[in-house]
């Protein structure tokens, strides 16, 4: 057993479970975690970074169980459950759309760290553009989330197919753009991380099921594993934080590391493998 693949896919599956959740771009991170780190083979290593996923869905899941269970078991009879999952299906479809006309073009020209570390900066001048204007909350709730801003809320999310643009960030501050609480926008983001990342994952491992092996069970376990964990933390601590702060914090962490890869590429200091 490869001890040292096993410590890299505990790093990986630390980064996704607590970049997946943040403002902060999850395949950003991966992207740039798995180049420095020469984490598998570039086809495999994409295959890993979907299927961990799964464990970080887990984690919401498994936080939100009691309003999952309510929700799946008052289908048909709760408007409140039928809304929620309502605006899920609706705000799952742009993504899906754009993600299977655009996606592979976009892989292939944007997946790479100098333009990741590109996107994390317009995405942090947009976090700042979001929290300089003024907050008006017309949507205190999730449950509150109408079948229009669910639709809105889906095409922020489809600004995601960017890397380093942040799934959860782009749907969380479309949320405030919208007129959701800070609370509202982030539980969301969390629900609709799991038909978006499940469907996703479960795609991808299909079409890329020739790149599944045995031999690397151990790590998609550990991965699985960490993801999970980090997950859980990040989404417990997001959900703390939001009641009181706003989220300019996490733009200047997005200036501070694209700077820091634009820097680092730019005078060899790290060899980005992929640029």
């Amino acid at each position: 057993m490869d001890i040292l693949l096993l410590l890299k896919a505990a790093i990986m599956g630390v980064v996704e479970g607590a970049t997946e959740f943040l403002p902060i771009s999850s395949t950003g991170h991966l992207i740039l975690a798995g180049d420095l780190m020469n984490f598998m083979d570039h086809d495999k290593r994409s295959v890993f970074e979907i299927a961990i996923q799964l464990g970080s869905i887990l984690a919401v899941v498994w936080e939100y169980r009691q309003r999952f269970v309510s929700t799946f078991a008052g289908l048909g009879r709760d408007p409140i459950a039928h809304r929620l999952i309502t605006n899920l299906a609706i705000a799952f479809l742009p993504l899906a759309i754009l993600g299977l006309t655009f996606g592979d073009m976009i892989k292939a020209a944007l997946f790479k760290p100098v333009p990741v570390a590109i996107a994390f900066i317009v995405g942090a001048l947009i976090i700042l553009w979001a929290e300089k204007r003024a907050h008006t909350v017309t949507i205190e709730t999730v449950d509150d989330i109408r079948p229009m801003d669910a639709l809105k809320l889906g095409f922020a999310q489809a600004v995601a197919l960017i890397p380093g643009m942040s799934r959860s960030g782009s749907t969380i501050i479309g949320g405030l753009f919208f007129g959701l609480s800070r609370k509202a926008a982030a539980e969301f983001s969390f629900f609709l991380a799991v038909p978006t990342l499940g469907i996703a994952s479960v795609y991808s491992m299909y079409k890329d099921r020739a790149l599944l092996s045995m031999d690397d069970m151990g790590a998609w376990i550990i991965g699985f594993i960490f993801a999970f964990i980090s997950a859980m933390i990040a989404v417990r601590a997001l959900i703390r934080y939001v009641s009181h702060h706003d989220f300019t914090i996490f733009a200047w962490y997005r200036i501070a590391f694209g700077v820091i890869v634009l820097v680092t590429a730019y005078t060899g200091i790290v060899n980005w493998t992929v640029q």
